[in-house]
């Protein structure tokens, strides 16, 4: 009994560990994820597993409490009970597929989670996926690298572990040693905006000015797209579309930024494209943040109001003459919104987050680094603009 008692603890132990230690910003870090099914696979009982789940999910997560306290300028227990109300998820599919057994059968109950945690329902908290560190081990290896990798990860979880093991800490080492960031995207340039919460809840006049010259500034003389991070308009109205395209009047620039569109049951949180001869939106965001943004519950109580989900809409969108797969702030950390747009051969990654209520975790290192891991994966150009 104190043997399983010691072994439990260990793997529980274990498994934060890699969570911490994966997702901490880090892209080649990622790997260290690939601990988690073997740990789950070495669960002397379901219960186990459990926590073994859970102190991953957690450890991955650990800035979700600080960051909603900021996001809701509260104290920190709504970001404690959101942080252990979104692990519920994650911990029951991986409860369930549990099994003593480590063989075939543990590879497809470990495959089953793999796929249920990547897509909806469950894949909406599907976050801290194993899966992204397939760009870390496989570069540009593409569908087939995810492939390899999703083999790869369900077999340690049976008795072959240790060949699995051993292939991936050479691959590990191989990709470390000649590792290359992903290209920018030709004539594409991302700009960083330090303006916090103010950041599309200021619709002045000069607030846009600002931002105006911000981008004329800050652009590089071979750039003909800036992009700027989500909610940098604010509202999407007819004033604000026929400013922006005045400002870039007699110019060849293009600016792709982020937006919100009111309707009369909720908003749509969006990217426009502007030129001088038109403007218009071009993506309208699949998931926005579950709770913060996203309320599917109030309809079912009569009451209209938060973002729109749009799901598995608009995977890629065209910006003059590229295809781009756009990704909006969450998007980045789950696994779906991705593979949906490589399925349309994108020439591009464009990748634009609003993290101000984030400041003092990792979470947007957390989103770089995957979107440099899936770009990395898929050999694709990848260009980023964050708010912070």
């Amino acid at each position: 009994m104190r043997r399983k008692w010691m072994l439990s603890l260990a793997l529980v132990l274990a498994s934060g560990v890699s969570g911490y230690l994966g997702w901490s910003g880090y892209a080649l870090a990622l790997p260290v994820v690939i601990a988690f099914p073997a740990l789950w696979s070495k669960a002397p009982s379901r219960q186990t597993a459990g926590l073994v789940a859970v102190a991953y999910f957690l450890a991955a997560s650990r800035g979700l409490p600080q960051g909603v306290a900021a996001f809701y300028q509260s104290d920190v227990w709504p970001g404690l009970i959101l942080w252990l109300a979104a692990s519920i998820g994650f911990v029951f599919v991986h409860s369930i597929l549990w099994s003593p057994r480590r063989d075939n059968w543990s590879a497809l109950r470990y495959s089953i989670a793999m796929i249920v945690m990547a897509v909806p329902p469950f894949g909406i908290v599907g976050w801290a996926h194993p899966l992204t560190a397939a760009g870390v081990l496989l570069p540009g290896w593409g569908w087939a690298g995810l492939a390899a990798m999703a083999a790869g990860l369900a077999i340690v979880t049976t008795r072959y572990w240790p060949a699995a093991a051993i292939t991936f800490a050479g691959l590990w080492l191989w990709s470390a040693a000649f590792w290359t960031t992903p290209n920018l995207g030709q004539h594409w340039q991302g700009v960083d905006l330090t303006l916090g919460d103010s950041l599309g809840r200021d619709n002045s006049l000069a607030r846009h000015s600002d931002l105006a010259a911000t981008v004329h500034n800050q652009r590089r003389r071979d750039a003909a797209v800036i992009l700027l991070p989500e909610s940098t308009l604010g509202f999407w109205t007819p004033t604000v579309r026929r400013f922006w395209q005045d400002k870039l009047s007699g110019s060849d620039l293009t600016v792709v930024a982020g937006a919100a569109i009111v309707g009369s049951d909720g908003y749509d949180n969006v990217l426009v494209s502007i030129s001088e001869h038109e403007a218009e939106v071009i993506y309208r965001e699949r998931m926005p943040v579950p709770g913060s943004m996203w309320q599917p519950w109030l309809a079912l109580v009569g009451r209209a109001g938060g973002a729109r989900a749009h799901f598995f809409v608009n995977p890629v969108a065209s910006v003059g003459s590229s295809r781009i797969a756009p990704l909006i702030c969450y998007e980045l950390l789950i696994v779906w919104p991705i593979l949906q747009s490589m399925i349309y051969q994108p020439d591009l990654i464009v990748a634009a987050g609003n993290g101000w209520w984030t400041k003092g975790t990792n979470i947007v290192a957390i989103q770089r680094a995957s979107a440099v891991a899936w770009a990395r994966l898929f050999d694709k150009p990848l260009v980023m603009s964050f708010n912070i």
